[in-house]
């Protein structure tokens, strides 16, 4: 896969449309300059060979009127012509289309690849639903004028541009007539276009919210009609729907008065050359061949006229998305990759420190979400982290595996600054399982496998086994094979957490980090569970998040946390004697 990113530290989008021209002429042009130029050059020959068409026709009837056998001969040299056409036409059509195969393929995959790698700050404020819209509706109009409609803007520009040349070789009197239309022609074209442009990067944003808004609804299905909220969700999406259709008829209407303007302008100003045309036939100054001539190149410039106003249309559209693609490629991702990241040895001893560490999250600046002014989690040491919601414990493993960046202060493992080294190679050191497991649409070892994709089956059934997860995958219709079907509909909330704890043993990564592993899970895989982080609990760093302090009594530290900042820290008993509220959550939970 190429990457083709640019980074925009301000996102100043006033500048985008320079932006995507440069983009787009590296998409197009660099990886793909042969295809591109070879599609051109037939284009270019089969401009030339239309053009020169009406010139036949001339002679065709010029030399039929003197002598048959000219005639003929120029009847034969116009069919050559029309064949090398023909061909040239169809060898440009497969070139330019499988060239915008081609570009949409590998702007999906920029798309993507930019996309998976953003922190979970741009997630906060983006609908997945619109992302999802700008990788295939938008980049799908992109296809449609790469692969068609450019060519054939360029290729009626270029017949305009010729086909006038032409009409004033053929004779400046009536040329100069026909380009008094000009101006009318283009002043509204200019215009409209414009207005359209703007219009359809309306139309788009709508049907983006759409489609956001569909997902996010789609998504929680159940919970939306446990609460009986169908009629209210169908309300607003109409209501974006209707939006969007009430834009795009507007749209539609302006480029209705804009076709019509110029076929109506055009008619009049051929009529009005072919009229004059005849006076000169008349009067001896003109063949009847120079007039068919003129007329086909009339012609020719007015169809080319009336093309360039369609693609202009559908080039609008094309800008339009092209924006909102843009919008992406020039999105700086708030925790940046250290240009020159420190190389971290293939296996670390997985201590953890924090100095002078403060955070808050970028949508709540002002409230501190962290403050921890000293802290050490030694080499294999069980550390757990009790707090009230909101105490700032799942913070403490977002920072841990640098999903953002600190405000001041650092955090080492063993040795490394973590805002030095690759993002990557960071968190192939660290096993995450989060308080809502997330399963994929894959089979149950693929969706262990996440992990680790290179581990083997029996590694995987291995790792299944310690999270006691064996059973019951053992039950399913086809084992390790069974597909799980979207989100992991097909198993429970319980067996998909023993799936995410699998996942993480099969990572056999140095940390552990389990944010409320076992909150789904009933008291005897509970035990079970924790049965296996004892196991494993001499060779790792284990950070546990608990509600449950059942789960932690035999944790080598206990870290009370309170609105960010560290409490107090140590063992159980010692906590329940130095700290009241431990001691409440405590007695509240009958230890």
């Amino acid at each position: 896969m190429r990457s083709n990113t640019v980074d925009n530290k301000d996102r100043n989008f006033q500048n985008v449309k320079g932006y995507q021209l440069k983009y787009l002429f590296k998409l197009i042009f660099m990886p793909h300059i042969f295809w591109a130029m070879g599609a051109l050059i037939f284009l270019l020959i089969t401009v030339l060979m239309t053009l020169s068409i009406p010139i036949m026709a001339r002679y065709i009837v010029d030399g039929y009127s003197f002598n048959v056998e000219t005639g003929q001969k120029y009847l034969f040299i116009s069919c050559a012509l029309v064949t090398v056409v023909a061909l040239g036409t169809a060898i440009r059509f497969y070139l330019v289309t499988l060239l915008g195969e081609r570009l949409v393929s590998d702007l999906r995959q920029d798309l993507f690849d930019k996309i998976v790698n953003f922190s979970p700050n741009f997630f906060e404020k983006t609908l997945t639903g619109d992302l999802v819209s700008r990788i295939n509706a938008d980049t799908t109009l992109v296809q449609s004028v790469a692969g068609s409609t450019l060519s054939l803007a360029i290729r009626n520009t270029l017949l305009f541009v010729g086909g006038i040349i032409l009409m004033f070789s053929t004779s400046v009197k009536l040329a100069s007539f026909s380009l008094l239309i000009i101006p009318l022609i283009v002043f509204p074209l200019l215009y409209f276009g414009r207005f359209l442009r703007k219009l359809s990067r309306q139309t788009q944003d709508k049907l983006a919210n759409s489609a956001g808004l569909a997902s996010e609804y789609i998504f929680a299905a159940t919970t939306v009609q446990t609460n009986s909220y169908q009629d209210h969700a169908v309300k607003e999406y109409n209501e974006l729907i209707e939006d969007s259709y009430l834009k795009s008829k507007i749209r539609v209407f302006a480029r209705s008065i804009m076709i019509f303007l110029i076929i109506i302008l055009v008619f009049f100003a051929v009529s009005f050359v072919v009229y004059a045309g005849l006076k000169d036939v008349e009067s001896g100054r003109f063949s009847i061949g120079e007039l068919l001539q003129f007329c086909l190149y009339s012609l020719v410039v007015g169809v080319s006229v009336g093309a360039i106003t369609e693609t202009y249309g559908e080039i609008s559209k094309f800008l339009g998305a092209l924006d909102r693609i843009g919008e992406i490629f020039s999105t700086l991702d708030p925790v940046q990759e250290h240009p020159n990241p420190i190389p971290i040895k293939p296996s670390i001893n997985g201590s953890i420190t924090f100095n002078q560490v403060k955070f808050s999250y970028p949508m709540r600046k002002e409230i501190p979400a962290l403050d921890i002014p000293k802290l050490t989690i030694h080499k294999n040491e069980k550390v757990a982290l009790v707090g009230l919601s909101g105490a700032g414990k799942t913070t403490f493993f977002q920072l841990i595996q640098r999903l953002y960046d600190i405000d001041r202060g650092s955090i080492l493992i063993d040795t490394y600054p973590i805002d030095k080294v690759s993002k990557s190679h960071l968190r192939r050191h660290i096993a995450y399982v989060p308080q809502e497991p997330v399963i994929f649409s894959k089979s149950v070892a693929d969706n262990i496998r996440i992990g680790r994709v290179n581990a083997s089956l029996a590694e995987v059934e291995i790792a299944a086994k310690l999270a006691c997860a064996e059973e019951f995958i053992n039950d399913l219709p086809q084992g390790y094979n069974t597909l799980l079907g979207e989100r992991g509909l097909l198993i429970s909330v319980g067996q998909k957490q023993r799936i995410a704890i699998a996942r993480a043993i099969l990572r056999d990564s140095p940390i552990l980090l389990l944010d409320e592993a076992t909150s789904s899970l009933d008291a005897i895989s509970e035990n079970a569970i924790k049965t296996a982080i004892d196991n494993i609990s001499g060779n790792k760093t284990i950070i546990v998040i608990a509600h449950r302090l059942s789960t932690v009594k035999n944790a080598d530290r206990i870290l009370f946390l309170e609105k960010g900042k560290l409490e107090n820290e140590g063992a159980h008993k010692e906590l329940i004697r130095t700290n009241k509220k431990y001691k409440k959550l405590a007695e509240l939970q009958f230890l």
